[in-house]
């Protein structure tokens, strides 16, 4: 006896582009950012978003007194707002390029870093602050072309290194080619005076050298000749001198309304924050006392308004970013992934410590942002970007769409 089916009903359509095809593509698009990646991967990523927006609050308490003097109290914590906003999508996007977009354009990019960095030297486009002339201001915004050229510079030499990793035959192998771009991108930067991002810069240089297997008998030779070379720089100065001399003797009753105002108070916030601090906008010296409380001092605010237990969480979350990092660069068998990856996790996670450091006096004042966390538009979207090319270097190949989420509507 012949049997009936009864007419199954058509399945939904599995076509992107038919009712409810685009918002599952999207969504797919979406997950794609974050799905497929190892845990390590995913450690770097959140651990520098939860710094922004830690920065964000302390931008926010620290600021909005000598901003509200203004006429604007939220400026700097809407301007900074503005930059994360734009820093972490550029991140994510660049997270997604492969890795011979970075290795095709290294040498475009560096190019292009030392040109920017020979606009601050422009009359008329560039401005000078505190003895060091590295900012350029258009259109009425400001920027640092020196963070730029930081990451051109990592790019670049993982770019250059990476040909000859784990083989240096001799001292001039080291030198050239690194060496030559490098010399000029410094020379550049110490010709503004800024002495903190050329310190940097040199441990980015010394950090991809090392990553890329260079002996350190020369690494040591290099190193000496550069430790000469920053101390006769430093002596040039008479503020860069006195800098040095108030960390090493200390200060006088007299320097205290000039060199040592800064530094004193910093250290006068931080010792009275006690264990959980005074609480968070309860800062005494950010009302005219600390200048500078929202970028280069702002770990001394952490620490009066947040305490002892703040300044712990702050430093240990620079501490799980680098061990991320870390874990990222020993996992890498190709050399440009893991140059690239060591120089990124010494320039943000150096410069943390950097900064931390001067703020304790355990340093003399250099002038250097806490990555992330201070204000300043430049310095955090070059840190994001730098992050964005560690996780681009880091990035598994993700599935295809239907292996990520079926289409709403398919046929199992």
């Amino acid at each position: 006896m012949a049997t009936t089916r009864a007419p199954s009903s058509p399945a939904p359509s599995t076509d992107a582009t038919g009712p409810g095809g685009r918002g599952a593509a999207a969504v797919i698009a979406v997950r794609r950012l974050f799905t497929a990646q190892s845990t390590d991967y995913m450690l770097v990523l959140g651990t520098a978003i939860f710094l922004v927006a830690l920065g964000l609050v302390m931008v926010l308490s620290s600021s909005f007194v000598q901003s509200g003097r203004g006429g604007e109290a939220f400026g700097v914590f809407i301007r900074q707002s503005l930059f994360a906003a734009v820093g972490i999508p550029v991140m994510l996007v660049m997270a997604r390029l492969p890795v011979v977009f970075w290795r095709r354009w290294a040498r475009t990019f560096v190019y292009i870093g030392l040109g920017l960095q020979l606009l601050v030297f422009v009359p008329g486009l560039s401005y000078e602050y505190g003895g060091n002339r590295n900012w350029i201001t258009i259109g009425g915004f400001s920027a640092q072309p020196s963070e730029f050229l930081k990451l051109a510079l990592v790019v670049w030499l993982a770019s250059v290194l990476s040909k000859r990793a784990d083989a240096f035959p001799d001292l001039k192998s080291v030198i050239f080619p690194a060496l030559p771009i490098s010399a000029v991108a410094l020379m550049l930067v110490l010709a503004g005076g800024d002495l903190g991002t050329a310190t940097i810069m040199i441990a980015i240089v010394f950090a991809s050298l090392f990553f890329a297997g260079a002996p350190l008998r020369y690494l040591a030779l290099l190193l000496g000749m550069g430790v000469l070379g920053a101390i006769a720089f430093a002596l040039t100065g008479s503020s860069r001198t006195d800098r040095i001399r108030i960390w090493l003797d200390g200060c006088t009753p007299e320097q205290l309304e000039g060199v040592c105002w800064q530094p004193t108070h910093g250290m006068w916030a931080l010792g009275s924050g006690g264990l959980l601090g005074q609480g968070l906008g309860n800062s005494a010296v950010k009302w005219s006392w600390l200048p500078h409380s929202e970028s280069d001092y702002i770990f001394a605010i952490i620490g009066e308004e947040l305490g002892l237990v703040g300044c712990a969480v702050v430093i240990g979350l620079f501490a799980v970013l680098g061990i991320g990092l870390v874990r990222l660069m020993r996992a890498h068998t190709d050399p440009l992934r893991r140059i690239a990856t060591g120089g990124v996790m010494v320039w943000i996670v150096g410069q943390a410590f950097v900064n931390i450091a001067v703020v304790l006096g355990m340093l003399p004042v250099l002038g250097v942002p806490l990555p992330l966390i201070s204000a300043g538009g430049s310095a955090m979207v070059a840190n994001l970007m730098a992050l964005g090319v560690v996780l681009s270097m880091a990035r598994i190949s993700a599935p295809t769409a239907d292996a990520v989420a079926p289409v709403r509507g398919s046929v199992a």
